[in-house]
């Protein structure tokens, strides 16, 4: 356990756009430092030197080789974050690597591998994490308020990456099969799986199909649904980079024996809870966020620093296992089978 007052963060990878709104979080908590960052791309690199007033380099080795760290930041592609990860993880380094955590579950099981060997950890950074009413709705669905959770239903969906407004390195990445893993599947039906890996745990079988083409410019699929069998109930994850205005994104369902759950997304998002008696749903009452389940940083130095476990979705293995789902999810979409899970 790190006893030091302030943990020494480096920053490897700036071409995913999360990285700007996390590092943000690092450099106002009082429990973590950025200590330098690392990407081959100079005007990347400028942009943070500038914006946090640290030190950069053109390669992780040499952050790595020359800086003195405690954890790092991982925010590359997701193939390329794998391999860095578990380099770091192999320093013995604690890691926060962005969603979905890797481009295959080859990826991801390296990971998960290396975490245990060298006994660091391993947190997987999802945006929705930080959402208080949806840390309400699973604590919820969780402790059986809801009955037997028998189905899990999301929605991500937008414009499109460069629509959006999404830097060209990070588009670039995006819209390769190879460092992505997909396109829209891998980019968005991992919300959905890794809510259905938490609450449901491993589906029998998934069926995935990826929508008609409407960017036909895009060499990747810029939609698509991913549907996992349980042997009680089903989970949905659905994808899409097509879709104009923010209605019926990013909300959450989770279906019970006796109750369902409504969660709206952002901060301001509400969370409505409706039983047989109150078909429609009425608000629950929910409570702001401890401080360590705020951001990444704060709960990067809970974890570190006082050994807590890391919160429900942050763990690797739900994340570990929502990459054998997308990974089923997108062969079945290529060979229009049903695939049962484990994974061969």
């Amino acid at each position: 356990m790190i006893m030091s007052d302030t943990l020494r963060v480096g920053v490897l990878g700036l071409t995913h756009d999360h990285i700007w709104g996390e590092a943000e979080a690092l450099s106002k908590c009082e429990e973590t430092k950025i200590v330098a960052a690392a990407d081959p791309n100079t005007p990347l690199t400028d942009r943070f030197a500038e914006q946090f007033s640290c030190p950069t380099y053109a390669s992780a080795d040499a952050l790595l080789e020359s800086e003195s760290v405690d954890a790092v930041y991982v925010f590359g592609s997701n193939r390329e974050g794998a391999e860095l990860a578990i380099e770091a993880l192999g320093r013995g380094l604690h890691v926060v690597i962005e969603k979905p955590m890797a481009a295959d579950l080859d990826g991801a099981n390296r990971m998960v591998a290396a975490a245990k060997e060298s006994g660091a950890q391993l947190i997987v950074n999802w945006p929705f994490n930080w959402w208080p009413q949806l840390q309400k709705a699973l604590d919820l669905a969780l402790s059986g308020e809801i009955g037997e959770v028998i189905g899990v239903t999301y929605r991500s969906a937008h414009a499109g990456p460069a629509e959006l407004g999404c830097s060209e390195y990070f588009c670039d990445w995006l819209y390769d099969a190879q460092r992505n893993g997909a396109g829209a599947m891998m980019d968005y039906c991992c919300y959905g799986s890794v809510l259905a890996a938490a609450l449901m745990g491993m589906p029998e079988s998934v069926v995935g199909m990826s929508g008609g083409q409407v960017k036909t410019h895009l060499s990747v699929e810029d939609s698509g649904v991913i549907a996992m069998k349980y042997a009680k109930g089903m989970a949905t994850a659905t994808a899409s980079w097509t879709q104009i205005g923010d209605m019926t994104s990013y909300y959450t369902g989770i279906y019970g024996t006796t109750g369902t759950l409504w969660v709206e997304p952002y901060g301001d998002g509400k969370l409505y809870w409706a039983t047989n008696d109150k078909k429609m749903g009425e608000a629950v009452e929910v409570p702001a966020a401890p401080n360590w389940l705020t951001n990444s940083a704060t709960h990067l130095a809970e974890v570190a620093k006082r050994g807590r476990e890391p919160w429900l979705l942050n763990q690797s293995g739900y994340s570990r296992d929502a990459q054998e789902i997308l990974e089923a999810g997108i062969r079945s979409a290529k060979s229009g089978e049903q695939v049962a899970l484990p994974l061969r």
